[in-house]
This record gives C-alpha cells, sequence and structure tokens, in this order.
C-alpha cells in the first residue's frame, strides 16, 4: 500500500487520494466536470500545477502557473451544483481557504468543455469574500468543531 492509497483525498468526498482525484493526477480522463474540478481543486492542495495547466483549456490557459504553498492553505471544497449538457459543463463551488490568520473563501461557477472525451477546464467567475469566525464559532475548514479547538491559530 503506497502513501496515497491512506491519504484522504483533498476534494473532501472521503476516499483515498489513490482511488479519487490521484488516479486523474496520473492520467485517467476525468468522467464529468464535478470530477475534473475536484482533481483540480486538489492539485491546488497539492501544488501540481503541470496537472493544472494541463487540464486548462488551451483557449484560456496562462502559459505558466506559479503555485505558492506558503501563502494560501486550502481547507475545504463544497460543491453546490455542477452538470453537463452533451459538450458543456459547469461546477458551482465554494473552496475555503487560509492566508496567514486570514479565513477566506473562493466561490466560483466554473465552465468546462469536453474534447476528444476528455474535460477542460474554461473559464470561470471567481468572488473572494472574507470571513472572520470568532474563536467559538464553527471551524470554516468544515470539521464540525469548534475554531478554538481545531485550526485555531492560538
Amino acid at each position: 500500500m503506497t502513501h496515497s492509497d491512506r491519504t484522504a483525498c483533498p476534494c473532501g468526498n472521503g476516499s483515498s487520494l489513490a482511488g479519487c482525484c490521484g488516479r486523474y493526477h496520473a492520467g485517467e480522463p476525468a468522467p464529468t466536470p464535478e470530477a475534473l474540478m475536484r482533481s483540480r481543486y486538489s492539485a491546488f492542495v497539492l501544488e501540481l500545477a503541470d496537472y493544472l495547466l494541463a487540464t486548462w483549456h488551451p483557449s484560456t490557459r496562462p502559459s505558466s502557473l506559479e503555485l505558492d504553498d506558503s501563502a494560501t492553505v486550502w481547507k475545504r471544497l463544497e460543491v453546490l451544483e455542477s452538470g453537463e449538457d452533451d459538450e458543456r459543463g459547469w461546477v458551482h463551488f465554494r473552496a475555503t481557504f487560509l492566508e496567514g490568520r486570514r479565513w477566506s473563501v473562493l466561490e466560483e461557477s466554473s465552465r468546462f468543455v469536453r474534447e476528444a472525451g476528455r474535460w477542460f477546464y474554461l473559464d470561470g467567475n471567481p468572488a473572494v469574500h472574507r470571513l472572520k469566525p470568532g474563536r467559538n464559532a464553527p471551524c470554516p475548514c468544515g470539521s464540525g468543531r469548534k475554531l478554538k479547538a481545531c485550526c485555531g491559530l492560538a
């Protein structure tokens, strides 16, 4: 059993990394826009810039992507809605993250396109909102525990 067989997938669906997003990172095509979006979120967590670029449609893909793990710590993914219609797909999601001591949420409605049997991220309309949880509030990471007992940053 490898490390990724035991590691929980960052996308939060409860599966192991190897049984979930890890297989897409290894080259298997994601079967749905939601699966691709979850694997891209996991790639941000794991700093897999090559995967992110490879799954970004060439018409909107940047020439490079710099990921800095010290700046952003991704904590939680919530898929609010997803679907597909023939060769087009969409995913509306929220991703909670921490930068220093500041909690924020990125909310985006993303568009996807399928070409030659593979889904690609096309674009989205991201909006970032700052969170200001109190120490006794539920932790934004989604654990169900109070912030001070979870990700509290004492």
